[in-house]
Formats: C-alpha cells, structure tokens, sequence
C-alpha cells in the first residue's frame, strides 16, 4: 500500500510541476478540484516540489522557480517529472533499436525510461555511461533454470564506460571520453537538459557537455528523447546542433507550432502518445 500512495504522489506531483510551469503558477484551491484530494495533500506535494527546488510557494499557491542555465538537477528530482510522457517516449525509441545492433544510452531519466523497454530486444551491444541504465540490464542477465541461475538468453552485453559520476548518476571526463571515442555505435539514444532551434542540444553540466560531444560523433544515427518541456530551454553548454539529429522522440505536449519547426530542420519527429495497450 505504502509503494502504491508514493507512486500516485509521484504521479501528482509531476501533474502539479507541469501545470505551473504551463501557466506560470497555480493555485491550492484549483489543484485540489483537478486532482480530487485535500487541501493538505496539495500543500504536502507543494512542500515537497519547493524542497527539490522545483517550485517556489507564494500565498495559496506556487509559481515555477527560474533556474540558472548551470543548475543540474539530481537523479531523484528530475525521475519524478512528466512520468507518463518518459514512458511514452521509451515505448516509441524501443522501436528504434534493432535486435543485434550497437547501441549507445547517454545519462539520465528517459534514458533509463528506456532501458527498461530494451531490456527484452534479444542480443543488442549496450555502451552506457548511466549507472542507473547499467543497473537496468544487469538485473535482467541472468533467469532462473532447473539447476539454478543461468545467463538469460539474448540478454544485452553492457559496457559501463567509467568516468566521474554528476548528481544526474551520469559518468563523465577523460575516462569516459576515451571509452566513447573508441567506439561505434549503430544508434546513439540521447536525452537533454534542453532543445532549440539557436542552441541546439544543450546540458548545465561542461564535463557532460564534452562526453555528450563524443557520444555524438561516434553514432551512425542519433536520436534525441526529450518530453516537451525540454523545447526552448537553454543549458550552459550546447553539445550538438539539430543538423546533427537524424530523430526526436517527445510526446504529445509539443506545441503545433514547435512541431512545424522541428519537422523543417530534423529527419524525423515521433511524437509517442499513451499506448494503447489496456
């Protein structure tokens, strides 16, 4: 029961995120008539996005905070937003990672989105510089047989580069940059802190920004998963421009008028909706 409520917190809490970054704040009393709780069950959330630094409280309400472009949110924080948006985007990338190929997963939460929908495609080549995607795959090597536990079948081979780890669980610097750079991958499987027409793919983090540039340069295809509110915002350091991109997977909150743009300058744009499986 216990996992239940902090899933649904979870669940609310990126509903509540994304309303005040749409409209630019909310209110209690609004929120509590959307999303059929209490009063208090709005303040609790409320308190507890203003402690990740997510929202600032004001009188009966919250506006969204203004984070420097060199702010790099931690693991945790960033898990708990647009959840259903991540999943769909995971489920629309899945569908690009052929079985046998070689495959790169740069850091983050879509990322590790992901790796959990890759986890049943048979005998890919996973390099990642993600503690949390490694982990993903390592859990899933291994079935249980009549004489106890044997190498699943078609699991993934995975290569953790190695690096020094970011608040993002993302590992980065010289060691992970030789690793990328010696490498080639069919498919490159990217997320950003932020996407736009003038700064391309951009992350507050320098050192990730250099890893990502390998990342990029060592992929035959790069396709870059970004929910919508990642479109126009603008990290510290840009790592790739859009000619660089040959797909962007995001999900149904892009604005028409995004989408026509992005459609003039990219190969491909997915926009993945809820699925459709009960």
């Amino acid at each position: 029961m216990g996992d239940n409520q902090n899933l649904l917190a979870e669940q609310r809490r990126a509903l509540i995120l994304d309303e005040v970054r749409r409209r630019g704040g909310v209110r209690v009393n609004e929120l509590t008539r959307r999303l059929n709780v209490s009063d208090m069950t709005v303040r609790r959330d409320l308190d507890a996005l203003a402690r990740q630094g997510l929202v600032e409280k004001v009188h009966g309400g919250a506006v969204p905070v203004a984070e420097p472009t060199s702010h790099e949110p931690g693991f945790e924080a960033k898990a708990v937003l647009e959840l259903s948006a991540k999943e769909n985007i995971a489920r629309e990338a899945a569908r690009m990672a052929p079985r046998g190929s070689a495959i790169a997963l740069a850091g983050g939460t879509t990322a590790y989105a992901l790796a959990q929908q890759l986890v049943d495609i048979p005998d890919l080549t996973v390099v990642t510089n993600s503690v949390r995607v490694a982990d993903v795959f390592h859990s899933t090597q291994r079935t249980m047989t009549a004489s106890g536990p044997a190498a699943r079948p078609g699991a993934a081979t995975v290569v953790l580069t190695g690096g020094v780890r970011t608040p993002s669980d993302t590992l980065v610097g010289p060691v992970a940059d030789a690793a990328i750079r010696s490498l080639h991958f069919d498919v490159l499987f990217i997320g950003v802190h932020g996407i736009s027409v003038s700064a391309g793919l951009s992350t507050p983090n320098l050192a990730e920004a250099e890893t990502n540039r390998h990342f990029v340069r060592s992929a035959r295809r790069v396709v870059v998963l970004a929910d919508h509110t990642k479109w126009g915002t603008v990290g510290l350091s840009s790592f790739a421009s859009l000619d660089e991109v040959d797909a962007l997977v995001t999900d149904e909150g892009l604005p028409e008028a995004a989408r026509a743009e992005i459609a003039e300058r990219l190969p491909e744009l997915v926009v993945a909706g809820p699925s459709e499986t009960p």
